[in-house]
């Protein structure tokens, strides 16, 4: 199996660890705002590693005094969030690639009493993705289910030139379920943890993104 190129940016020490610290740290998460703005700065992080990998065509700009030479990304981008807890992460690689076209999807996990779930999908928003570079953000990717079922449903609007999925913390079974999926693709995240509990949630991980960014939501 060919595998993608997975970018761990806990790998290397930056000012990046201390947003993610406040962020898995329970005494501050209470905080909702500081909470958003860390997800958020996360995604512009990794928004800004990530257009290192990005292809690149030569533009000449005209300036006041001449013709400057300078490269843009050759393929249009799309960012693509699931709705609710990716907007803040969403907004992050917003503020960097702000001529991005967007897409916006719904999934959650439909619980059953023996504390198996369903992944289910209700709303999709999104241009053509023929030819453009899909860049699909979600904070947490515990088993990869949502991610790769997500990722599906937008590929039903055209093949794009090129896939990178991108999230705030990982698990080894999601990123290895991604990897599966999408051996093509990039995987983007700020911390990767080897373990999932029972009902397949991130052990240290952070809690629940959606909750802790805007409020608890009731269960069915």
């Amino acid at each position: 199996m060919s595998r993608p190129f997975v970018f761990n940016l806990s790998q290397a020490n930056s000012i990046a660890g201390s947003f993610i610290a406040e962020m898995r740290d329970v005494n501050r998460q209470n905080d909702r705002l500081r909470f958003r703005r860390n997800m958020e700065r996360l995604g512009e992080i990794l928004g800004y590693e990530l257009s290192k990998k990005l292809d690149y065509e030569p533009l000449d700009v005209e300036t006041p005094l001449g013709i400057a030479p300078c490269t843009v990304p050759k393929h249009p981008l799309v960012l693509a969030t699931i709705l609710r807890a990716g907007l803040p992460l969403h907004q992050g690689l917003l503020n960097y690639f702000d001529q991005a076209e967007n897409a916006f999807i719904s999934a959650y996990r439909k619980h059953h009493k023996d504390g198996s779930f369903d992944i289910h999908l209700e709303y999709l928003s999104c241009p053509s993705l023929e030819g453009k570079t899909l860049i699909l953000a979600d904070p947490m990717l515990a088993t990869g289910a949502s991610m790769v079922l997500a990722a599906k449903q937008l590929l039903t609007m055209g093949q794009p030139a090129a896939i990178h999925f991108v999230t705030a913390i990982a698990a080894m079974p999601g990123v290895e379920y991604v990897q599966r999926n999408f051996p093509q693709a990039c995987l983007w995240t700020g911390a990767i943890d080897e373990e999932l509990t029972a009902k397949s949630y991130i052990v240290p991980g952070l809690g629940d993104a959606g909750d802790l960014a805007f409020g608890e939501k009731l269960q069915e």
